[in-house]
């Protein structure tokens, strides 16, 4: 009996973390099947609005309490601005007009757009070697997957940055979260019902004058859009929250190295999209950067 309980959380963590990895990398196809209907401000609240919804018959559901105050609102609505509204727009806008793919590779520098925002806004400590080692890597890395040396290949310039601003937001959101929400000491899930529903309500008088791109709702689009806000901006974050509390933020923060190969093996086998040789070397030599600059490798533990 004591070896069954020992060994079931663990199991639960990882069949969760499993679940993460696929849902999030599984986001990029989402949004490029969602813009056959939406537009990219359609696509954004469309995902959000679900996810909100999910959260919040969630708190519901568990007798989590919601956040009172302006300030923590005010603070959550910053969150939402970085972490869904403005991400879950470029994201949108950027695959327009590049794979599902490059997506979800660029999506992986987002450890690294972290840790700048710390070292340059946040300056909570000195930089270390194997942090500028990182990021050098992973500045490497991000030119790889373009294929600078072919000029960014087919990738349109406006896109790439779209996709790179999106991953800054991103990296902002965590440090911003941790100085502002987190020394709060509330709920998770009660902080995450209020943020994502902040981000739709944001979203929504954009959606209202042009959300929609054609009237044509084939199911396949509508069930990955549904799939994009039930799980890809709702469960998963409580997922994330249980793997934390599960197998600790060093192993939750992992997953980050899942998405981009499962938003690969989807894109080519649901989309036929094309990969270049140089879009998986980039990935890697990102996700080694990513590694070094969060101390991953112990060779580097020391700098």
């Amino acid at each position: 009996m004591p070896s069954t309980s020992a060994t079931k959380p663990s199991s639960n963590w990882i069949v969760l973390y499993i679940a993460l990895g696929i849902v999030w990398g599984c986001s990029f196809i989402f949004i490029k099947l969602g813009l056959e209907f939406l537009t990219p401000i359609g696509v954004a609240f469309g995902r959000v609005s679900m996810g909100a919804l999910t959260l919040v018959l969630w708190a519901r559901f568990k007798k989590i309490p919601l956040p009172i105050g302006k300030e923590i609102w005010f603070h959550l609505w910053i969150v939402s601005l970085l972490l869904n509204v403005i991400p879950g727009f470029l994201f949108a806008v950027a695959e327009t007009e590049v794979t599902s793919i490059l997506a979800g590779i660029i999506n992986a520098v987002t450890p690294l757009m972290t840790l700048l925002a710390i070292m340059i806004v946040f300056r909570e400590e000195k930089l270390k070697n194997y942090q500028v080692l990182g990021l050098l890597l992973g500045f490497i890395g991000v030119l790889t997957v373009l294929g600078a040396w072919k000029g960014l290949g087919e990738n349109p310039i406006g896109a790439v940055l779209a996709l790179l601003l999106a991953v800054t937001c991103y990296g902002f959101s965590f440090p911003y979260s941790r100085k502002f929400v987190l020394p709060r000491k509330l709920q998770p899930e009660g902080l995450a019902a209020v943020q994502v529903s902040a981000g739709a309500l944001t979203l929504l008088p954009f959606y209202l004058i042009d959300g929609i791109a054609k009237d044509e709702y084939r199911p396949g689009p509508v069930f990955a859009m549904i799939a994009l806000g039930v799980f890809g901006s709702g469960f998963a974050y409580i997922w994330n929250f249980k793997i934390m509390e599960a197998a600790g933020s060093a192993i939750a923060s992992t997953v980050t190295y899942v998405t981009p190969v499962v938003a690969v093996i989807v894109g080519i086998i649901f989309l036929g999209e094309k990969v270049t040789w140089y879009e998986p070397v980039g990935a890697g030599i990102v996700l080694l950067g990513a590694a070094i600059g969060q101390q991953r490798l112990k060779i580097f533990s020391r700098s």
